[in-house]
Order: C-alpha cells, then sequence, then structure tokens
C-alpha cells in the first residue's frame, strides 16, 4: 500500500466524479483525524464510507443516530454473566475501525458525548473501565443541512473534533447517468477491491508523522490561525486543536505527492477543509452574505506564504 492512487482508483469504482472529496477523506485518514460531512440525504455518504472500509480492509460499523440511541448503544455495556458471577462487557457499535455515525445531529448531548470520547481519547469507559478502540480507527459523521426536521447543527466545541469537514454535494449530470450506467451492471461497492490492511495503513500513517516539516511551516500556520483570530468578519477563530489538524493534513499532502517534506502549497490545499468548519462569523458579516469559505479564501490571500527549499 505505497501508492495512494491505487487506493484512489478503488474508491472511484463506488464514488462518481467526487474526486476531491475522496482525496480529502483519504488525507484525514492518513493523518489520524475524523470526518464530518455535511450533506442532504442520498449522495453517496454511506457509499464512501463502505468504500473506504473495503479499499483498506476496515472493519466497519454504521448506526442511524435518532434521538433514542443511547450511549450503551455506542459504548456498549456490561451485563451479569450467572455462570461466572461476573459481570462482562458487551462492546458497542463504536469498536470497529471505521465507524459511520450517519446524522449525528439528531443524537441527544448524551449519546453525542459518548461518541466524542472515543473519537478524542481513543478508548471508551463503561462501568468505571476503559476499554481501547481498535487501531486504527475512524469516525465518518453525517450532519443533515439546516432545517432538516428533527436535527440541530452540532455545536462549535463539538466541530472543532472533526479534522475536516467536506460536503459531497449534487452530481454534475454526467456523472450521475455513469452511476445510472454502472448501477444496471450490480452494486458498484461489488468491485471495490481490498488492496491494503490495517497493518499497512499503520504503516503509511507512520510515514505521514515522520514526513519533514521545515519551523517556517510551523510559523506560517500559526500567521494563518491568527489571521482567524483577528479577522474582522470572524467572532470566533481558529483554535490550536485547529493548527495541529493543519500540521498533521499537510503533512498527509506531501507524502500523497510523493515528497517526505512538507511545503506551503501543501497548507493551501488543505486548509480550507480543515479550518472553514472551525469559524463563528459575525452577526455582520453573516447579514452581508460572507461565508467563512470567503473568509479563508481571502485570509490565504493575504498571508504570505515562506519561502522554503
Amino acid at each position: 500500500m505505497n501508492d495512494p492512487k491505487s487506493i484512489l482508483n478503488e474508491l472511484k469504482k463506488a464514488v462518481v466524479g467526487k474526486d476531491n472529496v475522496l482525496i480529502m477523506a483519504l488525507l484525514t485518514i492518513l493523518a489520524r483525524g475524523h470526518i464530518l460531512l455535511e450533506d442532504i440525504p442520498g449522495v453517496g455518504k454511506t457509499t464512501m464510507a463502505l468504500a473506504f472500509s473495503k479499499a483498506l480492509g476496515l472493519e466497519y460499523h454504521r448506526v442511524q443516530f435518532t434521538p433514542d440511541v443511547l450511549p450503551s448503544d455506542i459504548v456498549g455495556f456490561s451485563l451479569y454473566d450467572k455462570a461466572s458471577g461476573e459481570m462482562v462487557y458487551k462492546p458497542g457499535a463504536i469498536l470497529c475501525n471505521l465507524f459511520l455515525a450517519d446524522e449525528l445531529n439528531r443524537a441527544t448531548s448524551r449519546t453525542q458525548s459518548a461518541l466524542l470520547e472515543a473519537m478524542e481519547e481513543g478508548n471508551v469507559t463503561v462501568d468505571g473501565v476503559t476499554h481501547a478502540v481498535p487501531d486504527p480507527f475512524v469516525v465518518i459523521a453525517t450532519q443533515n443541512p439546516v432545517g432538516a426536521s428533527g436535527t440541530q447543527l452540532l455545536p462549535d466545541s463539538q466541530l472543532d473534533r472533526f479534522m475536516v469537514r467536506l460536503s459531497l454535494g449534487y452530481p454534475r449530470p454526467a456523472d450521475e447517468l455513469e452511476l445510472l450506467n454502472r448501477k444496471q451492471k450490480g452494486n458498484p461497492l461489488d468491485g471495490v477491491r481490498c488492496i491494503a490492511d490495517r497493518n499497512g495503513l499503520a504503516e503509511i500513517r507512520h510515514a505521514v508523522d515522520n514526513t519533514f516539516i521545515d519551523k517556517k511551516i510551523f510559523d506560517y500556520v500559526i500567521r494563518l490561525s491568527n489571521a482567524t483570530r483577528s479577522h474582522d468578519a470572524i467572532l470566533q477563530g481558529a483554535s490550536p486543536r485547529a493548527s495541529l489538524a493543519t500540521v498533521a493534513m499537510a503533512k498527509a499532502a506531501a507524502w500523497v505527492q510523493g515528497r517526505d517534506y512538507v511545503v506551503p502549497n501543501d497548507v493551501k490545499l488543505i486548509y480550507p477543509a480543515t479550518i472553514t468548519h472551525r469559524l463563528i462569523l459575525t452577526p455582520e458579516a453573516k447579514a452581508g452574505g460572507q461565508t467563512a469559505e470567503q473568509v479563508v479564501t481571502d485570509i490565504l490571500a493575504h498571508t504570505a506564504p515562506p519561502a522554503v527549499r
């Protein structure tokens, strides 16, 4: 599993016309992050998650979140075993390699918190006993757009736990036609081959971790973060966690492009997807029709990258 193109080629067998989203999602997995998909129903979010699980050889679980889903459904529970006379832990759905949290914003705060502990800490706690999640562990959560019945957007403190926010969106007519043609020949997911395993993914993540990043790049990331904190249109800027995510994603972008060092363009490539969802705009900016994407584009344009050889 040394060629990212081979991974993407397998993913594209099931997901048509969304190459940029697939690349960003792959970078996030390599950077040890979690993914938030904010999208309408029916555009292929579950298909994308299944394609990643098959191509990377990951154990996959999915939970459709509703208000009656309990924390124990996610993290598991203890059950009395009459034969042994002891409480036995029954694993929850989250004990897997790739967990799809569908419509996470329909769940209660307690259930969301149970998921976020696993995302942040890498383990779950049941009846005072800590259980580690498998390695690798990736969460792909979906969130309905504003106005969907029975939902509310995740608060900023929870959004900050996701390394990126992505959107598949509607396909282009030509891509939708291709999707229809493929579907007539069977389920496109059946054609996705497993070309990796968990050990191979662990090796790549180790290589990404060791990708060299110059101090000038660190300074560039900090200047970008500070620009979000002082921008007139931003009420709440990027957190230090956002800076760490930017560095991790830039390293993954460098590795995918065949380099063992980061250049400024790697940061520019991943910055919008990594930062936009963490920003809160001022009421005046919202009233004026500004978007977080526009503000991030403006910050990138006015923050000079370093000259790095």
